[in-house]
């Protein structure tokens, strides 16, 4: 018993110099100030809005990051607890929509006058494939579900009206529609899914080489071109036919007149 308490004497000093170097120590004093310097302080609650969870996903979306953004790296970026996004956004993919939305609603537009539909429409086409190559997190949402979004209906609404008014067929204005636009965002997916290939020194080198020029920018255009081609001679078969069908209405009229 007698050699016990020398022992625990100075396991109780141990614990005492370790105690006091970790806890009451400048030098543990300065190293929790920088530690709390280093951690980004939470705002006060209720002070966050979906303006600024769509805002700070906005910026990672353009920074090409959003497959790693996460509700809790938002959180983090904002000051906030994760749940309190929750409040705001259903979830990721909520929060994308939008993001893709307000995207959209900046680059849709073409500058040529709809008079020239097939001008117009190649223009809007074009700018629809650009922005979806241009932004992965647009790509990623039009191919998980059909977007309905503000800007995408205000998009497929005015292209509906250009088809409207060089057709007499509400039925060839929607088939004209769903053609460009499918074509548009298979051609995308392609070719962005193709961007990062790079040829290698094998005897089939010169085929791969030409296949991979299939989903250029220019190749997009000629499709493009042979499409709105064919859309004009299906407009101007539709006229043909709807304006016989007229002329054979006037003489019938006319028949019972007399």
């Amino acid at each position: 018993m007698d050699n016990a308490y020398p022992y625990a004497s100075y396991q109780l000093a141990y614990w005492y110099a370790t105690w006091y170097d970790e806890v009451m120590s400048p030098r543990s004093t300065a190293n929790r100030g920088r530690t709390a310097a280093a951690t980004p302080r939470r705002v006060p609650w209720g002070t966050i809005s979906r303006e600024q969870v769509v805002a700070a996903a906005t910026r990672v979306v353009k920074r090409g990051g959003y497959e790693t953004m996460t509700i809790r790296s938002l959180a983090t970026d904002l000051g906030v607890a994760p749940m309190s996004l929750y409040r705001h956004v259903r979830d990721k993919d909520d929060l994308l929509d939008e993001v893709v939305d307000r995207l959209l609603a900046k680059a849709w537009q073409p500058s040529a006058s709809s008079a020239d539909w097939q001008a117009w429409v190649a223009e809007a086409a074009e700018k629809l494939r650009s922005f979806l190559t241009d932004q992965p997190a647009a790509l990623h949402v039009y191919l998980q579900h059909p977007v309905v979004s503000p800007a995408a209906i205000e998009r497929m609404n005015a292209m509906m009206d250009v088809f409207r008014n060089v057709t007499v067929d509400e039925e060839v204005a929607r088939r004209a529609y769903a053609a460009i636009h499918t074509y548009t965002l298979g051609f995308a997916a392609l070719e962005a899914s193709r961007s990062g290939w790079m040829p290698t020194n094998d005897e089939s080198i010169g085929l791969a080489e030409e296949l991979a020029g299939y989903v250029t920018p220019a190749q997009f255009s000629a499709g493009l071109r042979y499409l709105l081609e064919g859309i004009e001679r299906e407009v101007r078969g539709t006229r043909a036919r709807v304006g016989a069908e007229l002329s054979r209405a006037t003489q019938r009229r006319s028949s019972r007149q007399r």
